[in-house]
Parts: structure tokens; sequence; C-alpha cells
């Protein structure tokens, strides 16, 4: 599958099919938005917010949700906004998340039939990663949610003035409730 995507990029950019992306790295909505990585959403969500190319910053991971105040969500956040001219934050949940409800003994089960060795699960134990709490999914989107907008907006190296907010986007029609 991976040479297939080579070679229509390769016939892409012989075709000058990227000219019509051309934009600069400043998002011109000056808006972040952190969202799930689910394929429902990959074409859904710009198209339900009638975004093109350049015009926001959309930083994607499992759930759409910051688990750590420090990790490479919200780096991307702080970079977003100090150094990229970002001045508002969506946080956009959708239903029908694989996050939620995610079990963290399911996932080392299935790691372990791909082959990792116990030794490694327990080898991350010993240096003090907490598997059950890094790979538990959340129980309720919206609280998800909610939880990640505080952690934003209450982060110690945010800027105050950044407007953060929350929404539910409708994993079928696009359409975004917005909570909180």
């Amino acid at each position: 599958m991976i040479e297939q995507m080579l070679e229509h990029n390769r016939r892409f950019v012989e075709s000058k099919g990227y000219e019509e992306f051309v934009t600069s790295k400043y998002p011109d909505k000056k808006i972040a938005i952190v969202t799930c990585m689910d394929t429902r959403l990959v074409a859904l969500l710009p198209a339900a917010l009638g975004l093109k190319n350049g015009d926001v910053k959309i930083i994607k991971n499992a759930g759409g949700t910051i688990t750590n105040p420090f990790d490479s969500t919200m780096r991307s956040l702080l970079v977003a906004v100090y150094e990229l001219g970002v001045n508002e934050v969506m946080i956009i949940g959708h239903t029908g998340c694989g996050v939620q409800g995610m079990d963290a003994a399911e996932m080392l089960h299935l790691m372990k039939e791909r082959g990792v060795d116990e030794e490694h699960i327990q080898l991350m134990r010993h240096c003090g990663i907490d598997l059950d709490s890094w790979l538990h999914g959340f129980d309720d989107t919206e609280s998800a949610v909610l939880e990640t907008v505080d952690l934003v907006k209450n982060h110690p190296l945010m800027a105050k003035d950044v407007v953060v907010r929350g929404y539910i986007m409708d994993s079928t029609t696009g359409e975004l409730t917005p909570i909180g």
C-alpha cells in the first residue's frame, strides 16, 4: 500500500498538483484545533468547518485529548501560540471515538500478541511508567474534552488571552456541538 501511495506522490509532484495547496506556515484564521486521529474526520472535519489548506493548525492524536500537561500535543499548542500567531484553540472530540472505553489490560494483551515481550512491559513499569493510566481511554467524550479545555486554559505556560473552547463533532454528519 505504501508503494502505491509513493507512486501517486510522484505523479502528484510531476503534474504540479501541489500548486493549489501552497500557503505559509502561519494559520490564516489564527486557530489551532486539537482533534482525534479518527479516519472519519480526515476530510469531514475540514469540510464541516469550511477549512482550506493554510487556515488552521490541526493537531491530531488518539482521542483528541491531552493526557499530560507536558506531552507533544501541549508543546505543539504552545508553538502554535507563540511562534505561529494562534489566538484561539478548539478542542474537538467526536461521537463513537475508539479511545472511549479503551482498556489498558486489553491493549497490553494485544501488544503481547504482536510480539512485545513481557520483559519490556515490566521494564517500562520498573522505570516508573504507569502503563495502566497511559494506555487507558476515557469513559465519557464530553468529560474528556472538558478536561482538556481546562488543562489548556490553565496551563502555566499558556497565554491568558488565548480563547479555548470545546466541541463534540458528530462523526457522520459533521455537526459541531459546543460543550461547557
